[in-house]
């Protein structure tokens, strides 16, 4: 199911740990990262390598808005809308990301480029309002400066 290289990597996160069970959010990442999703086969995936219950899995896979069990897109846009972001206009950027990409948080693009969520705090207070795509930063945010950064993406 999942290459030798993605195997040698798990081994590798799960060394790092001295107990296998804590390695759990990391594979959830590199699982993430591989399928665009966190597929059953996925969890079964890392559960096994942990030596733990599927339902185990399930539980933090489920806990953790970071990860996705149906696929992510090619971006994911995070808006935060943690009290700094809020009281600076999070709310405005949601609404313009809304009818810009026609969907509401929680939802993807029909051609699966965009996927919009809102996420607790992303740790950049003083840049408010911001938000993130995929791993990148984006912050002190203007409707405008949002058409520049969604334009310029391949």
């Amino acid at each position: 199911m999942f290459s030798e290289q993605i195997n040698k990597k798990a081994d590798e996160i799960i060394a790092r740990y001295p107990v296998k069970r804590s390695a759990i959010l990391p594979l959830l990442h590199l699982v993430q990262n591989e399928e665009n999703q966190i597929s059953k086969d996925g969890m079964r995936f890392v559960a096994k390598k942990l030596g733990v219950e599927m339902n185990d899995v399930y539980e933090v896979l489920t806990f953790y808005t970071m990860y996705f069990t149906e696929p992510i897109g090619k971006y994911h846009i995070q808006v935060c809308r943690t009290i700094s972001c809020y009281l600076c206009g999070a709310e405005d950027i949601t609404a313009h990301l809304v009818k810009r990409l026609g969907i509401k948080p929680g939802q993807r693009t029909e051609d699966g480029r965009f996927r919009l969520s809102e996420v607790e705090c992303l740790g950049s207070c003083c840049t408010a309002p911001m938000f993130q795509i995929n791993f990148d930063y984006h912050e002190n945010l203007t409707p405008e400066k949002i058409d520049q950064i969604l334009d310029s993406l391949p």
